[in-house]
């Protein structure tokens, strides 16, 4: 739901680190999504938790590199690249103090 459920007031004071606060007392997380092929994509959005990420922070091609890391740096990652830069280009945007990026990714794929 995107909603604060604990009851300390430390980390109330420190959610916007991760988050960004939306009407209603709602939290929606500061990430961007990105990913070769919109299977993946479209787990999250269907889970459990789909519903609190910004739908314009995902970022998914049409196709996977099928394992092939040349495929996916070269041609199918390269078309994607400038829509991903463009998203987290406007999350930055929106911070009033940002100081870092977290990245979590994978080298081989493996989804």
């Amino acid at each position: 739901t995107g909603r604060y459920s604990g009851d300390s007031d430390l980390q109330l004071e420190r959610i916007n680190v991760y988050y960004n606060e939306a009407g209603g007392g709602r939290y929606v997380p500061r990430a961007v999504l990105m990913d070769l092929e919109p299977g993946t994509m479209e787990s999250i959005r269907s889970g459990p938790f789909g519903q609190i990420f910004r739908p314009d922070n995902f970022v998914f091609g049409q196709s996977g590199a099928g394992n092939n890391w040349a495929k996916g740096h070269y041609t199918e990652g390269a078309e994607l690249i400038d829509s991903v830069l463009d998203v987290v280009r406007k999350e930055a945007e929106n911070c009033d103090c940002l100081q870092g990026f977290q990245v979590c990714h994978s080298l081989g794929g493996g989804t």
